[in-house]
């Protein structure tokens, strides 16, 4: 039985695009298809500019990964959401996008799917557990079945929040996430490929 993995996320300097590589790396080891795609930005040309790097990173990575669609969401059978935290919640970019998806919502087309969040912050406190939690609200009105990481797996003692993956990385352009918080995402998406096969098989 296929299992389809969405991961549709927003990223502005490559932290939660990090997280949403190894994330699709756990799903995929899973035996899961997985659909990476990255929300754009809903900023002018001008404020993009403002940022160093805003523009150039966008550019690249709208070049990697296509914007998520409806359609998406009915190929998958579970949707894992990355995010990178703005003050303590989920990103304008990424919430555009959930808020596309009324009509979806209104078919029932999340409904007994599964879904998990994960998120980046620029620092260690900085608001990763509230941004995750956010996107339990949402996830909860959408219908998913919420699956956070809990600590069912070693890794989860040294890294990530028992809602869902995070990596804390000090600037805004810092590639380099902590190898322990990729493998928390690695574990996360294992997970849940694991529980989508099982609900759609409830599913029928």
């Amino acid at each position: 039985m296929a299992i389809n993995v969405l991961i549709p996320f927003y990223s502005r300097g490559g932290s939660t695009e990090a997280l949403a590589n190894a994330a699709a790396e756990g799903a995929r080891a899973a035996g899961a298809e997985v659909r990476l795609r990255r929300a754009r930005d809903i900023v002018s040309a001008e404020v993009m500019a403002s940022v160093p790097g805003w523009a150039e990173g966008a550019a690249r990575m709208n070049a990697a990964y296509a914007a998520p669609t409806v359609e998406d969401i009915d190929w998958a059978d579970a949707i894992m959401f990355g995010t990178p935290t703005r003050y303590g919640n989920v990103s304008a970019e990424l919430k555009a996008y959930i808020d596309s998806l009324g009509g979806a919502w209104f078919q029932g087309k999340f409904n007994g799917k599964a879904g998990s969040a994960f998120c980046a912050t620029m620092g260690t406190h900085g608001g990763a557990e509230s941004t995750v939690i956010s996107l339990f609200n949402v996830m909860s009105h959408l219908g998913l079945i919420i699956v956070p990481t809990g600590y069912a797996d070693p890794i989860m003692f040294k890294a990530g929040t028992p809602y869902g993956a995070h990596a804390a990385v000090d600037g805004q352009y810092v590639k380099a996430v902590p190898a322990d918080d990729l493998e928390v995402a690695r574990y996360q998406g294992r997970r849940v490929a694991q529980v989508a096969g099982a609900l759609k098989t409830l599913r029928g």
